[in-house]
């Protein structure tokens, strides 16, 4: 609800002037009031609308109340542009589940790690601070039980100008729980910690770790979709993958990855490592899923590209 912050900041100079807005203004009660009224409590005269709210509980609802207070609103500047940077807002109330980019960082041939399970590190310095970057930009991260025990990461954003809202850290159990002395459940009090199990699976492990429990598939593990509808229950509308091959595969297969981020380092481990993603059982091209790629960058030596489901 950036109207009223942006009102609180403005004060008297928002009478007579114009608003802009990327998302239509809430007219529904929910945490806070309607942001549509508070725009014209504020006294404003006109409001750039880039694109309208799907969500039913406002869907051209604000742009009415604006208009019947004499506002006037223009709607649909830049409303690409304005999708994307609200596409996971859209995403959850569109299709209820949240934005889902998967993060992989290999070998130029597609290994995460050794034969002996060997991982840290694969990419450099530079790479790692951009993994950082890119959980900021997400509510929440997720990763597999196997990642847990055999790399014990914490999962935390650590960058210097950040904002320090910790993400939530969310793990699938598989066959193996995950270890009480975890890395990440050490600072479960002040970065939330959530451990999804499958029906009849035990997946609280502490008071300050909450346990879900979602639809499981043939394997015993937590369903992707069942596990998405969940996060997107809860309030995330952007999830960062961040897990092994497994659950990259799952995830893939599923056709739930929106975004892929791929770091490359200039190494070659071999066809004796650990594959990026998991048997996919594929037998036609035709159905790979597919990306375009967006862009390309060097960071600090290994290669980072970015692409987006088509």
């Amino acid at each position: 609800h950036a109207e009223t912050e942006a009102l609180a900041r403005a004060g008297a100079a928002a009478r007579g002037a114009t608003a802009y807005v990327t998302l239509e203004p809430c007219s529904h009660h929910g945490k806070t009031p309607p942001c549509a009224d508070a725009l014209v409590a504020a006294g404003i005269t006109r409001c750039v609308v880039a694109c309208t709210d799907s969500d039913p509980r406002v869907s051209g609802q604000g742009v009415e109340r604006l208009r019947v207070a004499g506002i006037t609103v223009d709607v649909g500047l830049r409303e690409a542009e304005a999708r994307r940077l609200n596409a996971g807002f859209f995403k959850r109330v569109e299709e209820g589940r949240p934005l889902v980019t998967l993060k992989i960082a290999t070998s130029l041939d597609g290994r995460i790690a050794t034969r002996s399970g060997e991982s840290k590190w694969i990419t450099g310095p530079a790479a790692r601070a951009r993994t950082h970057l890119e959980r900021a930009r997400h509510d929440a991260v997720l990763v597999g039980s196997g990642t847990v025990i055999a790399d014990d990461p914490d999962l935390t954003c650590r960058m210097p100008g950040v904002d320090p809202r910790p993400v939530v850290r969310v793990v699938l159990l598989g066959r193996t729980p995950v270890p009480q002395n975890a890395a990440m459940l050490a600072s479960a009090a002040t970065a939330p910690v959530w451990l999804y199990g499958a029906d009849g699976q035990t997946a609280s492990v502490s008071a300050l770790v909450e346990g879900l429990t979602v639809a499981g598939g043939r394997d015993g593990r937590p369903l992707p979709q069942a596990v998405l509808h969940d996060l997107a229950n809860r309030g995330i509308t952007r999830l960062m993958i961040e897990g092994g091959g497994r659950v990259a595969a799952s995830f893939l297969a599923s056709g739930l990855v929106d975004r892929l981020v791929w770091f490359r380092a200039p190494k070659v481990i071999g066809g004796d490592g650990l594959p990026a993603v998991a048997d996919l059982g594929l037998d036609r091209l035709a159905d790979c899923p597919d990306f375009a790629r967006l862009a390309v960058e060097d960071v600090g030596g290994d290669v980072v590209e970015v692409y987006e489901r088509r």
